[in-house]
C-alpha cells in the first residue's frame, strides 16, 4: 500500500518561504515521478511542479521563479519550497505520485495540507 503524507506549517507570513515535505511509504521515490499540486479556495487544481525518477525537476511557468523541489532518498521524502509567498498562495497543497510509466496520471495522493498566508 502506497501512502503519501504532506507536512509543514499551516500558517506562513507574506514574503516568507513556504516549505512542505511529502513522506512516501510503500514505494521508492526513485521509481516514479512525484508532483506537488495545490487548490486555492474556490478554485480548481493547479500543478506546481514535479521531480522525476532521475531527480530532474519541472515547474509551472507561473511559479517557476519561486519554486524549488528536491528530494532526500535516504528518507524517501521530497520537498517543496515556495518563496516570497503572498495571500494568493493560500491553498490546500497536495503531493501525488504518477503511475508507473506515466508523468501525469496520478495513482496516489496525499490527503492534502492547508497552508494559509497571512500576517
Amino acid at each position: 500500500q502506497v501512502q503519501l503524507q504532506e507536512s509543514g506549517p499551516g500558517l506562513v507570513k507574506p514574503s516568507q518561504t513556504l516549505s512542505l515535505t511529502c513522506t512516501v511509504n510503500g514505494a521508492s521515490i526513485t521509481t516514479n515521478n512525484y508532483h506537488w499540486i495545490r487548490q486555492p479556495p474556490g478554485k480548481g487544481l493547479e500543478w506546481i511542479g514535479n521531480i522525476a525518477l532521475s531527480g530532474s525537476t519541472s515547474y509551472s511557468p507561473s511559479l517557476e521563479s519561486r519554486s524549488s523541489i528536491s528530494r532526500d532518498t535516504s528518507k524517501n521524502q521530497f520537498t517543496l519550497q515556495l518563496s516570497s509567498v503572498t495571500p494568493e498562495d493560500t491553498a490546500v497543497y497536495f503531493c501525488a505520485r504518477a503511475a508507473d510509466g506515466t508523468r501525469y496520471k496520478y495513482d496516489y495522493w496525499g490527503q492534502g495540507t492547508q497552508v494559509t498566508v497571512s500576517a
